[in-house]
C-alpha cells in the first residue's frame, strides 16, 4: 500500500537562511556584520514566517552601509584566528 500523495518535503530542507554563521554585530546599528539581521531578526526568522521577505528585503542596503563605513561584511567578517 503506497499514500495516494507526494511526500512533503522537510521544512529545514527548504528553508532558506541568510546567515553566514559569522555573528558579530556593530555596536551603533546591531546589525550582524555577516548577514545584516539584528538579534530580533534573527529570533522572528525561526518563528515567524511572514516576516521573512521584508527581513530579506533589508539586509543588501544593511550591509552596503556597513561596507561603506569601512567595515568587513559578509564572508569578509570572519574573524582571522
Amino acid at each position: 500500500w503506497r499514500f495516494p500523495w507526494p511526500r512533503a518535503t522537510p521544512i529545514s530542507v527548504a528553508m532558506e537562511r541568510p546567515c553566514v554563521k559569522i555573528c558579530t554585530y556593530d555596536e551603533d546599528s546591531g546589525w550582524c556584520r555577516g548577514c545584516g539581521m539584528t538579534k530580533p531578526e534573527k529570533k522572528a526568522w525561526k518563528r515567524v514566517r511572514a516576516y521573512r521577505e521584508a527581513i530579506l528585503a533589508a539586509l543588501p542596503a544593511r550591509l552596503d552601509a556597513m561596507a561603506r563605513e569601512g567595515h568587513p561584511t559578509g564572508e569578509s567578517a570572519r574573524r582571522k584566528k
